[in-house]
């Protein structure tokens, strides 16, 4: 009974994220990304918030990849064509630096300032970034629904 009891717990006593509580744990984080890269901070949670469920996908559970990268991970828990990271911080760190590599979305640095976060979606969706034809309204509803352009202000 006691060990079934521990399988229970450890299997549903996961942290889960409500929008709210997501938000309210990784604004810090997407604020500072967004004074040292100029990347808005709304457009950073938005596209977290969109691609992890809130942090609640398995990606980002076991392989703290809020962002859907893929590449390497070394995770015993879950196979998956998606990167791992050690935090979810360098999970975000990474986000805004594969902005910066990308020949597609590193002129939108020079191009938009953080206040345009609508510029920054479209330059995103116009990448290529996500192949889903409605990424750029769910980001953008994202951004209106939980009011995240609040964070873009310096």
């Amino acid at each position: 009974v006691v060990l079934c009891l521990v399988c229970v717990a450890s299997t549903f006593g996961q942290k889960k994220f409500s929008p709210t509580s997501y938000i309210n744990e990784h604004k810090k984080v997407a604020q500072q990304l967004m004074r040292e890269t100029g990347v808005p901070a709304s457009v950073i949670l938005a596209v977290a918030i969109h691609e992890s469920a809130y942090g609640n996908s398995r990606i980002a559970r076991h392989l703290n990849n809020h962002f859907g990268i893929k590449g390497k991970n070394n995770s015993k828990k879950i196979k998956s064509a998606y990167k791992g990271y050690p935090s979810v911080y360098e999970s975000y760190n990474d986000f805004v630096g594969l902005l910066k590599r990308r020949k597609a979305t590193a002129p939108l640095f020079d191009k938009y300032s953080h206040k345009n976060c609508k510029a920054w979606v479209d330059g995103i969706a116009r990448s290529g970034y996500s192949q889903t034809k409605t990424w750029k309204n769910h980001v953008l509803t994202t951004i209106n629904r939980y009011n995240l352009d609040q964070y873009d202000q310096i």
